[in-house]
């Protein structure tokens, strides 16, 4: 076979031919970019950063039955559809691992030897270090509360990453930022909202755990919406372009694959989004008002000098808040009249051994 030293073979794994050669010097143009959010947004790895065990009973000292009989009276006062949520939030935390496939298919972004020494490579594998606390955290926590079949939610989890998901980003890193840029605030809000309905329910512990991972998400979200800022002074074509195309086929939510490998879960994504947007955790308001954040983050009402048919979608982008917000309400409104004195029909959880939710 051929032998390569470690600077001959990473050039070799570096494509020399991609499918948005445009976009990818862009890309590489913002190495700087990442590097600072490696540098800045990033926490210390190691013993400075926080560990999910930080937020846990620790079974290694005396008393730590106490602690745990406490810990598990707290939890006993969530109501099952929180339950539900939380849950559904962890599994979709636990298929990481797709998240770092997809991020390494971003052309000049990968990481092609797994220690590639670039930036974006850098802020890949640190990113995905701190995202992998959220998952450890969230299923320690369903573990000790004796609350749920952990059992079916690892086959849930495991069906997830084994069916993976397309978030249509097409290996450009322009659309793959534009989905992160969505989806982290996305995420930002929903374990926000499950914690504050912990603390509602009298569960200090879980509104602990949810604020610090929301914590985390929103420093996420800032990189990956400044690296979208830098692409626009570079190329504001190109990614007004890229944006309008992705929010014509709306944001994709990375579970929407999730089953627990019974026929009566086939709708499993779609009845724990039921539950989620009945406790308000996460709406189509919510959706709306992401994109009406991210219209004025990137100012896009003032951009100027762009392209006629980047122009006419950056029109259709700045009027996507008001008429998915519109969208929203009238559903939502719809749906109330239809439940007016009645109850909100639940649904059968394998996650809590079968109760309804």
């Amino acid at each position: 076979g051929t032998d390569f030293d470690g600077d001959s073979l990473e050039k070799r794994l570096s494509a020399t031919k991609f499918l948005y050669p445009k976009h990818v010097e862009v890309i590489q143009d913002l190495e700087q970019a990442a590097a600072d959010a490696a540098e800045n947004i990033l926490l210390e790895t190691g013993e400075k950063a926080w560990q999910p065990q930080d937020y846990l009973p620790d079974l290694s000292k005396e008393g730590w039955e106490e602690e745990v009989k406490e810990f598990r009276a707290m939890a006993k006062e969530i109501p099952d559809d929180v339950f539900v949520v939380l849950v559904g939030d962890m599994v979709t935390e636990e298929a990481l691992p797709t998240y770092q496939t997809l991020l390494n298919t971003f052309e000049g972004c990968d990481d092609p030897t797994g220690t590639s020494d670039s930036a974006w490579a850098k802020w890949s594998r640190g990113w995905t270090s701190e995202e992998n606390r959220h998952g450890d955290l969230l299923n320690k926590y369903l573990y000790l509360t004796g609350r749920c079949d952990m059992r079916n939610i690892e086959v849930t989890i495991q069906h997830l990453i084994t069916n993976g998901f397309n978030p249509g980003a097409k290996k450009d890193p322009y659309r793959g930022f534009v989905y992160t840029s969505f989806q982290e605030r996305a995420t930002k809000i929903s374990h926000g909202n499950v914690g504050k309905l912990a603390r509602t329910h009298g569960d200090a512990n879980l509104n602990r755990i949810c604020a610090k991972i929301a914590g985390d998400e929103g420093r996420h979200e800032v990189a990956y919406q400044s690296f979208c800022e830098e692409i626009l002074k570079r190329d504001p074509d190109g990614l007004i372009l890229e944006l309008g195309d992705v929010m014509r086929g709306q944001i994709t939510m990375p579970a929407e694959n999730m089953n627990d490998g019974t026929p009566a879960t086939e709708n499993l994504y779609t009845d724990f989004s039921e539950v989620a947007q009945r406790l308000g955790v996460y709406t189509a308001i919510d959706y709306a008002d992401i994109l009406k954040h991210l219209v004025k983050r990137w100012d896009l009402e003032h951009l100027e000098g762009l392209s006629s048919e980047a122009e006419k979608e950056r029109e259709y982008i700045c009027r996507l808040p008001e008429r998915y917000l519109k969208l929203a309400e009238r559903s939502m409104n719809k749906k109330k009249k239809e439940l007016a004195g009645k109850e909100p029909t639940k649904k059968q959880f394998g996650w809590i051994y079968n109760r309804y939710a």
